[in-house]
């Protein structure tokens, strides 16, 4: 089992950046697929970003590529989402997400992962 706790989240102006953190306990946090999702009020659970077990390949939603990061400290049991360019529809709270056994195609359904943390409110003014 892993356990995720989020940080990081806040209130920024539009086109500031935030960077958020995954901290998990266990030792076999390598082995994990990472996610990290979104929610905003009266809206569906959101895929963002997704990094593979090692860090050596990444996958974004188009709605963020290109102005999210998504990366990893194995060292550190952390998984990172750095934010620049930040848009008020970026608003939501955002949840990292883990999995062992979650695969390419499925690696954007919020349904294939079994771990998830409290989540961080993210708020981006106009």
């Amino acid at each position: 089992q892993v356990q995720l706790v989020e940080s990081g989240g806040g209130l920024v102006q539009a086109g500031g950046s935030l960077r958020l953190s995954c901290a998990a306990s266990g030792r076999t946090f390598s082995m994990y697929v990472m996610g990290w999702f979104r929610q905003a009020p009266g809206k569906e659970r959101e895929y963002v970003a997704a990094i593979s077990w090692s860090g050596g390949s990444t996958y974004y939603s188009d709605s963020v590529k290109g102005r999210f990061t998504i990366s990893r400290d194995n060292a550190k049991n952390t998984v990172y989402l750095q934010m620049n360019s930040l848009k008020p529809e970026d608003t939501a709270v955002y949840y990292c997400a883990a999995d062992k056994r979650i695969t390419i195609p499925t690696m954007f359904r919020a349904d294939e992962y079994d771990y998830w943390g409290q989540g961080t409110q993210v708020t981006v003014s106009s």
